[in-house]
Protein backbone atom coordinates (compact mmCIF):
# COMPACT_ATOMS: atom_id res chain seq x y z
CA UNK A 1 0.00 0.00 0.00
CA UNK A 2 1.21 3.27 -0.87
CA UNK A 3 0.97 6.45 1.14
CA UNK A 4 -1.78 7.80 -1.07
CA UNK A 5 -3.91 4.74 -0.55
CA UNK A 6 -3.50 4.92 3.23
CA UNK A 7 -4.43 8.59 3.20
CA UNK A 8 -7.50 7.78 1.12
CA UNK A 9 -8.52 5.03 3.54
CA UNK A 10 -8.05 7.41 6.51
CA UNK A 11 -10.15 10.08 4.81
CA UNK A 12 -12.83 7.50 4.00
CA UNK A 13 -12.85 6.23 7.62
CA UNK A 14 -12.98 9.82 8.90
CA UNK A 15 -15.91 10.57 6.60
CA UNK A 16 -17.66 7.35 7.68
CA UNK A 17 -17.28 8.31 11.37
CA UNK A 18 -18.45 11.87 10.65
CA UNK A 19 -21.50 10.65 8.71
CA UNK A 20 -22.34 8.16 11.50
CA UNK A 21 -22.06 10.90 14.13
CA UNK A 22 -24.26 13.21 12.05
CA UNK A 23 -26.78 10.39 11.55
CA UNK A 24 -27.01 9.82 15.33
CA UNK A 25 -27.43 13.58 15.90
CA UNK A 26 -30.14 13.78 13.24
CA UNK A 27 -32.02 10.78 14.71
CA UNK A 28 -31.95 12.35 18.19
CA UNK A 29 -33.05 15.71 16.75
CA UNK A 30 -35.96 13.98 15.00
CA UNK A 31 -36.98 12.29 18.28
CA UNK A 32 -36.81 15.66 20.07
CA UNK A 33 -38.95 17.30 17.39
CA UNK A 34 -41.53 14.48 17.62
CA UNK A 35 -41.70 14.85 21.41
CA UNK A 36 -42.03 18.62 21.07
CA UNK A 37 -44.80 18.21 18.51
CA UNK A 38 -46.69 15.83 20.85
CA UNK A 39 -46.24 18.26 23.75
CA UNK A 40 -47.53 21.20 21.72
CA UNK A 41 -50.51 19.12 20.55
CA UNK A 42 -51.33 18.12 24.16
CA UNK A 43 -51.04 21.71 25.37
CA UNK A 44 -53.27 22.87 22.52
CA UNK A 45 -55.84 20.18 23.33
CA UNK A 46 -55.94 21.33 26.96
CA UNK A 47 -55.70 25.06 26.28
CA UNK A 48 -58.65 25.31 23.91
CA UNK A 49 -61.26 24.21 26.51
CA UNK A 50 -59.60 26.43 29.14
CA UNK A 51 -59.81 29.41 26.83
CA UNK A 52 -63.46 28.64 26.12
CA UNK A 53 -64.16 28.47 29.87
CA UNK A 54 -62.30 31.73 30.43
CA UNK A 55 -64.30 33.39 27.67
CA UNK A 56 -67.54 32.18 29.26
CA UNK A 57 -66.43 33.49 32.67
CA UNK A 58 -65.55 36.89 31.21
CA UNK A 59 -68.97 37.11 29.51
CA UNK A 60 -70.73 36.21 32.78
CA UNK A 61 -68.68 38.81 34.67
CA UNK A 62 -69.57 41.44 32.07
CA UNK A 63 -73.26 40.58 32.47
CA UNK A 64 -73.00 40.92 36.25
CA UNK A 65 -71.16 44.24 35.91
CA UNK A 66 -73.94 45.51 33.65
CA UNK A 67 -76.51 44.52 36.28
CA UNK A 68 -74.53 46.21 39.05
CA UNK A 69 -74.27 49.34 36.92
CA UNK A 70 -78.03 49.36 36.41
CA UNK A 71 -78.62 48.87 40.14
CA UNK A 72 -76.19 51.68 40.99
CA UNK A 73 -77.94 54.09 38.63
CA UNK A 74 -81.33 53.12 40.14
CA UNK A 75 -79.98 53.72 43.65
CA UNK A 76 -78.63 57.08 42.57
CA UNK A 77 -82.04 58.02 41.18
CA UNK A 78 -83.81 56.88 44.37
CA UNK A 79 -81.33 58.87 46.47
CA UNK A 80 -81.98 62.00 44.42
CA UNK A 81 -85.75 61.51 44.76
CA UNK A 82 -85.48 60.96 48.53
CA UNK A 83 -83.37 64.10 48.88
CA UNK A 84 -85.90 66.12 46.93
CA UNK A 85 -88.75 64.67 49.00
CA UNK A 86 -87.05 65.43 52.31
CA UNK A 87 -86.35 68.99 51.18
CA UNK A 88 -90.00 69.42 50.20
CA UNK A 89 -91.27 67.96 53.50
CA UNK A 90 -88.87 70.12 55.51
CA UNK A 91 -89.87 73.29 53.73
CA UNK A 92 -93.61 72.46 53.87
CA UNK A 93 -93.94 71.23 57.45
CA UNK A 94 -90.78 72.54 59.10
CA UNK A 95 -91.90 76.09 59.80
CA UNK A 96 -95.40 75.25 61.09
CA UNK A 97 -94.12 72.38 63.25
CA UNK A 98 -91.55 74.63 64.90
CA UNK A 99 -94.28 77.16 65.61
CA UNK A 100 -96.59 74.50 67.10
CA UNK A 101 -93.75 73.16 69.25
CA UNK A 102 -92.90 76.66 70.49
CA UNK A 103 -96.57 77.34 71.25
CA UNK A 104 -96.87 74.06 73.17
CA UNK A 105 -93.73 74.86 75.16
CA UNK A 106 -95.07 78.29 76.00
CA UNK A 107 -98.43 76.86 77.09
CA UNK A 108 -96.76 74.24 79.31
CA UNK A 109 -94.51 76.80 80.84
CA UNK A 110 -97.38 79.21 81.49
CA UNK A 111 -99.53 76.49 83.04
CA UNK A 112 -96.62 75.20 85.13
CA UNK A 113 -95.89 78.58 86.76
CA UNK A 114 -99.48 79.20 87.72
CA UNK A 115 -99.73 76.05 89.93
CA UNK A 116 -98.83 76.48 93.59
CA UNK A 117 -97.55 72.88 93.93
CA UNK A 118 -95.14 73.28 90.99
CA UNK A 119 -91.48 72.71 91.94
CA UNK A 120 -89.25 75.74 92.07
CA UNK A 121 -86.88 76.27 89.20
CA UNK A 122 -83.46 74.87 89.99
CA UNK A 123 -80.19 76.44 88.99
CA UNK A 124 -78.50 74.69 86.10
CA UNK A 125 -74.92 73.54 86.52
CA UNK A 126 -72.54 72.48 83.84
CA UNK A 127 -70.36 69.48 84.65
CA UNK A 128 -67.09 69.14 82.80
CA UNK A 129 -65.52 65.73 83.22
CA UNK A 130 -61.92 65.86 84.33
CA UNK A 131 -61.88 69.44 85.62
CA UNK A 132 -61.77 70.37 89.27
CA UNK A 133 -64.06 73.07 90.65
CA UNK A 134 -62.06 76.09 91.93
CA UNK A 135 -61.93 76.34 95.73
CA UNK A 136 -63.95 79.61 95.82
CA UNK A 137 -66.82 77.97 93.96
CA UNK A 138 -66.69 74.93 96.25
CA UNK A 139 -67.35 77.09 99.29
CA UNK A 140 -70.26 78.81 97.53
CA UNK A 141 -71.86 75.52 96.56
CA UNK A 142 -71.59 74.09 100.09
CA UNK A 143 -73.09 77.13 101.78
Amino acid sequence: MTGGEVAGILVAVFWAILVSFLAVVLVRLAQTLKATTRLVADVTDQAVPLLADASTAVRAAQTQLDRVDAIASDVQEVTANASALSTTVASTFGGPLVKVAAFGYGVRRALGRGRPDAPAATERRTVIVGRAVPSARRRKQKG
